[in-house]
């Protein structure tokens, strides 16, 4: 069941009602970067596919009694990055709560193409857990949490749910903001004609990304597979999943939607949805395990949009949900 406690009540900010009103604004309206100079960081990741390590870059912001403070792990969504203001708004709040904060790019993403050959999906929670479990070992942090959104949504919930009853035990938290649980019906949401703009966009990037790899790793990719591509499916089925080693666009987002393993996740995880998000879709059976989790929060809103919730400033900036998210972290780290 939702989470209707009078906390998690949402009330949208005057002429930002809408799901469309909300999710362009949380998106163009900028936050205030609290956060100081990074610290970048290369970590390697192993992918078994290609028996080789590749890399993701981060951005590391570390109080100055690092191992003693809690950390902050934050995902980006699709064709985001660190730069993503959602993700230096929560990094900034987190920052001004005493926490380290490590944003972290995706492979492929932040201008990295050129570290690995590979592209990139909505499966890959093992990058999260890659540069968990090296923080952790090489920094000798006690107390992480990890945030996503959208698609960081999905991948870390997915790898709350791989850990299962045996995660590591200096991950205390997981929040989400509108992940995408649900791959296939999300996107066949996006290719509707009210989120047709949002679809374009998306596209647009993906395939200017994926002719970037192909002109960095030469007769490893073919751009023409890109002319049949105008919707997200079709790229996940031509591009995606036949570079990626999955059999379809279906079996791909079959496999890696996290609605597969949410009911094993055993961390205190926080779930931020809103009904009036323009193409994230939770279908009936996930709700289903969601509630059924004892380790889940699932806050369910009437409005929000997509990643966004934009509340009137009453003594803060109005990002509500990013408030939320700290206040998670709070509690259980």
């Amino acid at each position: 069941m939702a989470d209707r406690s009078d906390q998690h009540i949402f009330m949208p900010r005057k002429r930002l009602r809408g799901g469309h009103a909300q999710t362009l604004a949380g998106n163009f309206l900028p936050r205030t970067n609290a956060l100081p100079r990074s610290e970048q960081r290369i970590f390697k990741v192993h992918d078994e596919r290609l028996n080789d390590d590749v890399a993701v870059l981060c951005e590391c912001h570390w109080q100055s009694e690092r191992q003693t403070a809690s950390t902050v792990v934050i995902v980006h969504g699709l064709e985001g990055s660190t730069e993503s203001q959602y993700v230096i708004g929560t990094g900034s709040k987190a920052w001004l709560a005493g926490m380290n904060v490590v944003r972290m790019n995706m492979r492929n993403c932040g201008g990295t193409e050129k570290f690995t050959p590979t592209l990139y999906h909505s499966g890959m929670s093992g990058d999260i857990d890659a540069v968990l479990t090296t923080l952790i070992k090489e920094e000798g942090l006690e107390r992480v949490a990890v945030v996503g959104y959208s698609m960081g949504g999905n991948l870390a919930v997915k790898l709350a749910g791989e850990y299962g009853s045996d995660p590591p035990r200096q991950l205390k938290a997981v929040a989400t903001v509108s992940p995408a649980m649900d791959l296939a019906a999300s996107a066949d949401a996006l290719h509707d004609w009210r989120n047709r703009l949002y679809e374009i966009r998306f596209l647009v990037n993906l395939k200017r990304r994926f002719r970037r790899k192909a002109q960095l790793f030469p007769g490893r990719y073919d751009p023409r597979f890109l002319k049949g591509c105008s919707s997200i499916r079709e790229f996940d089925h031509e591009i995606t999943a036949r570079y990626e080693g999955f059999l379809s666009a279906d079996d791909y987002y079959s496999r890696s939607s996290s609605s597969r393993v949410v009911e094993h996740i055993h961390v205190p995880t926080l779930i931020i949805h809103a009904l009036d998000d323009p193409f994230i879709r939770v279908l009936p059976e996930t709700r289903a395990k969601v509630a059924a989790n004892p380790h889940i929060t699932f806050v369910e809103t009437q409005h929000g949009g997509h990643c966004a919730f934009l509340a009137e400033p009453n003594g803060y900036d109005g990002r509500w949900a990013e408030k939320l998210v700290i206040e998670f972290i709070q509690k259980h780290v």
